[in-house]
């Protein structure tokens, strides 16, 4: 085993576990919970994928039952972070969308880690990129997300 790709396995194990606590603080500093958060990004993510965000969908990215998932839809609604709207196609189905307070609040938190990977990401040749995402889609693959 070469050490080198232990190294690179260890930092990416490092980079998720600091995001995670930066997750952790911005839902502490928002008044949610790390599971509101983790569905706030489910959502974003539905959004920029054009697939229908429902409590469905939703709850079965988050492993949690009905119950569960109402519970964290009901928060992020009081606090203003989503909405529920009927299915114009149809009305028997609730979709959920993130407002944009949500997301100029996830920004503003998480812009500047952001835009200094991007930065990192435009310094990289085309192949040196495909080469960080066929790593990183594999990692997720490896460890359930993909």
């Amino acid at each position: 085993m070469d050490d080198n790709n232990l190294e690179l396995v260890h930092l990416l194990r490092a980079a998720t576990v600091a995001f995670g606590l930066r997750q952790a603080e911005f839902a502490a500093a928002n008044g949610m919970h790390p599971t509101d958060v983790r569905a706030l990004i489910h959502l974003l993510d539905a959004s920029r994928a054009a697939e229908p965000a429902t409590a469905g969908l939703l709850g079965a990215h988050l492993g949690l039952n009905s119950a569960g998932t109402t519970a964290v839809i009901d928060r992020l609604e009081r606090l203003g972070h989503v909405t529920r709207t009927r299915d114009p196609e149809d009305r028997r189905r609730v979709l959920l969308s993130v407002t944009p307070e949500a997301v100029a609040l996830g920004r503003d938190f998480f812009g500047p880690a952001i835009g200094t990977l991007l930065e990192t990401l435009d310094a990289l040749t085309p192949a040196e990129r495909e080469a960080v995402r066929t790593f990183l889609t594999t990692a997720l693959a490896v460890f359930g997300g993909g």
